[in-house]
């Protein structure tokens, strides 16, 4: 099944994949979730204050978010593929709609976490059905590019979301914050209910349902081969994420600001890569994309090991500077994997990008928190930069191993090869 190829798009599939509109849609309803989560951050010690709770019980505003997403995308992707994206991402934002009006009218901090919790469940159904839509429109040899597209378009948002929360909250309060997102939910569902027309593929006759689909991708090397090496690409972000802080403020003894903005050239370096990725993938197969940015991977993440042998990431500039190359690598290592495990059962994308996100999210959360202990409970770098290269190694072992190693051509054999495959698996 490694390597399948859509069937030939029809002219009406052609005119969506063409249209500015429904690129604008899948940007912004991939964004809605994650920008809905960093926009409330910069409010959190008001939250406590306002509640008069302790600020880790208003952290779980932030942190049930995270787990709703997770769930979000288990359960929204298998949806789609059972009946249909535009009915399902409808149902996700009407939810994400009434979940922010209750978050507007709370009046204790729980009833918000509630409120929050269910806003990610319904918002986060963009973020796994947009991945889908995209292989429903375009060939696979595009949906890497498309991807990369829709993420640096993402990366930008996410990058003045906690700005633009913070301004708002200091000019009009917290609520404030969540009439923005309410306005926001309500404007990309008007959005898809006028401009997105369905574009889940029809079934074949015979071709089974959920359980089908699930069974055929787990017996698939390629699918599992791709969904480990994307998963295992975010948790680097994740484990970084959750180290770096104690690093630069405790062990540097720098301010919480100045690693915000050497957070922020990491991010930068992700939306380099992504947008370099959107440049090169149309010329280039997506096993190759995969490689160069596991080869990035491996020599930022090597060489960042050395200088803490050597003492040299001490200083932010040597660990932040070594770290942009991996973020680079990642970003192509991370849209062309996910690329590809979608693009194994086309019609089952849905499914095949809510698992992936799942594990993403699941196993993100426990690798923020390894993170955290490795920069906390050591007085060098070395750990953190230990397990961040064990993790591009654990990446590259993927490839190597477990995804079948062949060149597939694009051709009309192949197609009806591939479509006779998957009614063999039947």
């Amino acid at each position: 099944m490694h390597g399948m190829i859509s069937r030939p798009q029809d002219a009406a599939t052609k005119n969506i994949a063409t249209s500015r509109l429904v690129l604008l849609l899948l940007v912004v309803m991939t964004g809605i979730a994650p920008i809905s989560l960093y926009i409330l951050v910069p409010a959190l010690p008001v939250l406590a204050t306002t509640f008069g709770r302790d600020i880790s019980i208003a952290q779980m505003t932030v942190s049930l978010y995270m787990v709703g997403i997770a769930l979000s995308q288990l359960t929204m992707g298998p949806l789609s593929d059972k009946f249909g994206r535009r009915p399902v991402l409808l149902g996700g934002l009407a939810l994400m709609v009434a979940a922010s009006v209750a978050c507007i009218f709370a009046e204790t901090l729980p009833q918000l976490i509630a409120a929050r919790f269910f806003q990610a469940l319904g918002g986060a159904s963009g973020m796994v059905i947009s991945r889908a839509i995209i292989r429903d429109i375009y060939e696979r040899d595009r949906v890497a590019s498309m991807i990369s597209l829709v993420v640096a378009a993402l990366m930008i948002g996410q990058m003045v979301s906690p700005l633009t929360g913070g301004l708002i909250e200091t000019a009009f309060g917290w609520r404030a914050i969540f009439y923005a997102v309410t306005f926001g939910a309500v404007a990309v569902a008007v959005g898809i209910a006028i401009a997105l027309p369905e574009t889940r593929r029809d079934r074949a006759v015979g071709s089974g349902g959920f359980r089908s689909d699930v069974r055929s991708l787990i017996k698939s090397r390629a699918f599992i081969g791709y969904v480990m090496c994307q998963v295992l690409a975010s948790q680097i972000i994740f484990t970084f994420a959750g180290g770096g802080p104690y690093i630069v403020v405790t062990q540097m003894g720098r301010t919480s600001a100045e690693y915000g903005a050497w957070f922020a050239t990491t991010g930068f370096a992700y939306l380099v890569g992504n947008l370099l990725c959107v440049r090169f993938a149309p010329r280039h197969s997506l096993e190759k994309l995969i490689w160069f940015g596991l080869s990035l991977q491996l020599c930022g993440s090597l060489l960042n090991l050395l200088w803490s042998f050597a003492g040299w990431n001490e200083a932010p500039s040597w660990l932040f500077g070594t770290q942009m190359i991996v973020m680079v690598g990642n970003a192509f290592v991370m849209a062309n994997s996910a690329a590809g495990a979608i693009s194994i059962r086309p019609e089952a994308a849905g499914t095949a990008s809510g698992a992936m996100g799942f594990l993403q999210q699941g196993i993100g959360a426990l690798m923020s928190q390894f993170g955290a202990y490795l920069g906390g409970h050591s007085a060098t770098t070395l750990p953190l930069t230990s397990a961040v290269l064990a993790i591009s190694l654990l990446c590259a072992c993927m490839m190597i191993f477990v995804v079948p190693r062949r060149e597939i051509m694009v051709s009309e054999e192949l197609i009806e090869q591939a479509e006779g495959e998957e009614t063999g698996m039947m």
